[in-house]
């Protein structure tokens, strides 16, 4: 072999070389609030889902939950972007009737009662752009107190469409029908 001849592949050998491992894909490690789904019905065995909600779950880590959802203030509903809610189904949310559709979902924390709202404004980091014109239902329900103490952020469905979601001791509940 010829020495231009090797001196040729090996640069065009480590060329490839350093070329590969630039490009390779930086994965990040997970979030610290990582993203959820809640669905009713919720059974993972049922593929007609009526309603789906789509969340980021902070967790307490040592702080409380009125200095991360700040009672009287919009709540973007977890973490990161504003939670998402899709109704697949004209429903019934507590007591506003909501058509089909895509809709954030805001809250207004309380001391006695949560306000739960449905905005037409879909993807959208947290609540700064909030803009209360363009709420399609607002609920208010009140607060109870769970002897359990939940770490993350948590919404769930039971099986008659409530949408319960807790966070430390607080639980609160939105029927949807």
């Amino acid at each position: 072999m010829k020495k231009s001849s090797f001196i040729s592949t090996l640069a065009f050998s480590l060329i490839m070389l350093f070329s590969t491992n630039m490009s390779a894909q930086d994965f990040s490690g997970l979030d610290k609030s990582p993203m959820d789904a809640a669905s009713f019905p919720s059974s993972y065995k049922v593929s007609d889902k009526q309603v789906k909600v789509i969340y980021s779950r902070p967790q307490l880590k040592g702080r409380d939950v009125n200095s991360l959802a700040p009672q009287g203030k919009v709540w973007r509903t977890g973490a990161n972007e504003a939670a998402e809610i899709t109704f697949y189904k004209d429903k019934s949310f507590g007591n506003e009737q909501v058509k089909a559709g895509t809709y954030s979902l805001f809250t207004i924390p309380g001391e006695n009662e949560w306000i739960v709202i449905l905005n037409s404004d879909i993807n959208v980091w947290g609540a700064y752009s909030y803009n209360e014109a363009n709420d399609v239902a607002r609920v208010s329900v009140p607060v109870t107190e769970s002897k359990e103490s939940l770490e993350a952020f948590s919404i769930a469905f039971d099986d008659d469409g409530t949408m319960y979601m807790g966070w430390d001791t607080i639980r609160i509940a939105v029927p949807v029908n």
